[in-house]
This record gives structure tokens, C-alpha cells and sequence, in this order.
């Protein structure tokens, strides 16, 4: 049964037949990368969940759109600018040419964001929200949901530098080790033996509240070898492991951008405001974190890449777990969430993110599906999602 067939009393297909007499609704899925991510990021992952949308929501265009590689340095602030003014060209370019009725506000667009590029989607979108000349104004571009894939919005968790350890030490060894590189930095051979009586001029100082997880874990360390060695052995040797050594400018740019994670006020009120934008304005926000599960005796316990917000939080509903039995830490997880081959629980997330964007497409019509519709689109999804992909060379479909 094609995306177009119903069957006989369902309500939300007849309100689809009412849709389907209009111009095509345009959806534009557009994925950001996170620190040091690039083009390839995401990997075949846009065009298959552009496939398995074509295949389940009638009268509908949509097009998966990866924001250009960008430099992760300087203020967050900076690059949320950019993608902004970038956004906005797309939207008007894409309005114009689509040109077949609906003006301002016709395409209807998800953000998807990867680890860092989730916070500058949220941040670009929460900048949109606030520039609306007064609240009952519309939003445009009019982003209809906010996805994140992996994305710290409450910190990394303290035990993926400890699980990573000695993976960035061999990622680092390829390239002079990180240990000389960071500490190079500040004109030292050698990590110190111990801590340091006063932070470098460069370090990345937690938050005073001892409830904090950054602040739990920071003394230590510190301890390992100074204050950049934590971020810069988990997040500099992995990320930039081919090119360790770039110098004084290169580790402070960076530094300045990942330092957001540090800021636990400014964490806690951006999700605040994401979820005041879904309840206010409709903006779909959810956010998949990696899920290891426990290997002892090494790890006895599950492992995620971020830190999660407690259970009874009204939060946790917006925080969905992604699962990956194949990855050896949280850090190869969290690299390789779009790689079928070392992600067992690849197609689920797929599967996952296009029903979440078909929901959101489905209330931006004013639609609700009724459970034999959900039922059946699910199982169509489930076959898309699996199939080859036309004109591809190297398909990630399932053998």
C-alpha cells in the first residue's frame, strides 16, 4: 500500500486528501556538524531519512541540506550568527524558487545538529524565537522542529575522559603524543607531577558549585596533567588526531568554543527555552544521547557521552537514548553514531528521527494521526529505511 492509500474511515488521511489539494508543503531537513566535525559527519545518513520521508508523507518535497564545514573556534555566539544569516539566504532562496503559492513561512524546516552543532541549532533557532517583533508574531524561518544527535546540552559526562583515556593517548601518539603538544602550549617539555598553584592563562575554569559535574571532576583533572589535559586529550587528540601539533592560536580558538560546556547556568536556560519553544511556538526539541551498555569488568555500568538530566526531570521526556552494543567507548559512539558499521542501532535512530519529523509535519498541518495510520506509515518507514539507495555508490542499506 502506497503512502497515498487509506484505508476506510480514517480521519487523518481525509484531512491529508484536503492537504493534498494544495501546492506541496517544502520541508527542509538541514544537518549541522559538531567540534571539528565535517561534510562527511553525517555520512549517508540525510538521504536515507530523506528517502524514508518521501516514502511516508504524501504531497510533500523535502530536501536534506548540510550546512557547510565550519571552522569550530572563537565565540559560539559568532558561528550561531552565521549559520542564522546563512539560514535565512536558504529559506528565501528555496521560498522563491518553489514559487508555487504559500510566501513566507512555506517551507517548513528541522534543525539537526551533531554534538556541538546541536547547541548552535538550538542557539540559532532561540535567536529567531527572541527577534520576533513582539510574541504573538510568527515564527520565520518557520522551524518546525529541533533535533539534536548527541549534543552535551548538560555537559559531557566526567567519565568519557576516564574511559578515553587511553585511546586519545594512542590517537596522540600518531602525532608527537598529546601530552608534549598541549603542553607546548605554555613552553613546558613535560606534564607536570602536580597540580599547578595557578590555572594557565588558557584553562577552562568549572563552576563554583560543588553539585556541579564539571566541578566533581575538574580537580582531577587537573591533577592528570594540568588544566587543558582533560578537553584536549578526550576532545583535541581524537578530533584533530592527524594534526596534532597546530600551535598556540589554534588550541586557543578552540578552546574558546568549547568552553560553552562549561557554563552550567547558560545550559540549564537554553534547554529551559527550548522547551518553552515547543509549548509556546510548536517547535518540536528532542535530543538522542548515545547508550552504551555495561562490558565488565571494565565498565559495569551503562555509559553515555553526556551527562543526562535526572529521571524525575520534566526535561528527561525531550532526551531519547540511542543504543550502541558495537562501539568500544563513548567516544568511538559518539564519532560513529552515523555509521551503520560500527553502530548496530543505526537504522532504529533513523527510524526514530523520521517519525518525530513526520509528527511535527503532521501538527504543522493540523493532522493527528490515528493509531492505524501511525501503525502502518511505521511499517512503511521500516522497509525504506532498509532499502538501497538510488544512485549511491557505497549504500549503508542492510544486506
Amino acid at each position: 500500500m502506497s503512502s497515498g492509500d487509506s484505508p476506510p474511515g480514517d480521519k487523518s488521511e481525509n484531512s491529508l486528501a484536503v492537504v493534498k489539494q494544495l501546492p506541496p508543503d517544502l520541508l527542509l531537513i538541514v544537518f549541522i556538524h559538531g567540534f571539528k566535525g565535517t561534510d562527511t559527519t553525517f555520512e549517508n545518513f540525510p538521504q536515507r531519512l530523506e528517502h524514508v520521508l518521501k516514502e511516508t508523507i504524501g504531497n510533500l518535497k523535502v530536501e536534506c541540506v548540510l550546512f557547510p564545514a565550519y571552522e569550530t573556534k572563537g565565540q559560539l555566539n559568532a558561528a550561531v550568527e552565521h549559520f542564522a544569516d546563512w539560514l535565512t539566504t536558504l529559506t528565501v532562496q528555496r521560498e522563491v524558487a518553489d514559487g508555487k503559492g504559500g510566501g513566507a513561512g512555506k517551507a517548513k524546516i528541522v534543525l539537526c545538529g551533531h554534538s556541538m552543532g546541536g547547541l548552535l541549532a538550538a542557539d540559532a533557532l532561540l535567536a529567531f524565537v527572541n527577534s520576533r517583533p513582539d510574541k504573538d508574531a510568527p515564527l520565520w524561518p518557520k522551524i518546525i522542529a529541533c533535533i539534536a544527535f548527541d549534543t552535551p546540552y548538560l555537559g559531557l559526562h566526567p567519565a568519557v575522559f576516564k574511559n578515553s583515556a587511553t585511546k586519545a593517548v594512542e590517537y596522540a601518539s600518531t602525532a608527537r603524543t598529546v601530552v608534549s603538544d598541549v603542553f607546548s602550549l605554555f613552553g613546558k617539555k613535560g606534564a607536570p607531577s602536580t597540580v599547578p598553584e595557578k590555572p594557565p592563562l588558557l584553562s577552562i575554569t568549572a563552576p563554583p558549585t560543588a553539585e556541579s559535574g564539571w566541578g566533581k571532576w575538574a580537580p582531577a583533572a587537573y591533577a592528570v596533567g594540568g588544566a587543558l589535559m582533560a578537553g584536549a586529550a578526550a576532545g583535541t587528540a581524537y578530533y584533530r588526531r592527524d594534526d596534532i601539533g597546530s600551535g598556540y592560536g589554534w588550541a586557543t580558538d578552540h578552546l574558546n568554543y568549547v568552553r560553552n560546556l562549561w557554563d552550567e547556568e547558560a545550559l540549564q536556560k537554553r534547554l529551559r527555552d527550548l522547551i518553552g519553544a515547543q509549548v509556546h511556538l510548536g517547535v518540536v526539541f528532542r535530543t538522542f544521547y548515545t547508550l552504551l551498555p555495561p562490558s565488565p569488568p571494565s565498565f559495569s555500568t551503562l555509559r553515555t557521552f553526556a551527562i543526562l538530566p535526572p529521571r524525575t526531570s520534566p526535561i528527561a521526556a525531550h532526551f531519547l537514548p540511542a543504543r550502541n552494543t558495537q562501539a568500544a567507548d563513548e567516544v568511538q559512539a559518539h564519532t560513529n553514531m552515523f555509521n551503520p558499521r560500527f553502530n548496530d542501532g543505526y537504522y532504529q535512530l533513523g527510524l526514530d528521527t523520521a517519525k518525530i519529523i513526520r509528527e511535527a509535519v503532521m501538527s504543522a498541518r493540523g493532522i493527528t494521526e490515528n493509531d492505524d495510520t501511525e501503525a502502518r506509515k511505521d511499517v512503511e518507514a521500516a522497509v525504506a529505511m532498509e532499502e538501497a539507495l538510488p544512485n549511491q555508490v557505497e549504500s549503508d542499506a542492510k544486506p
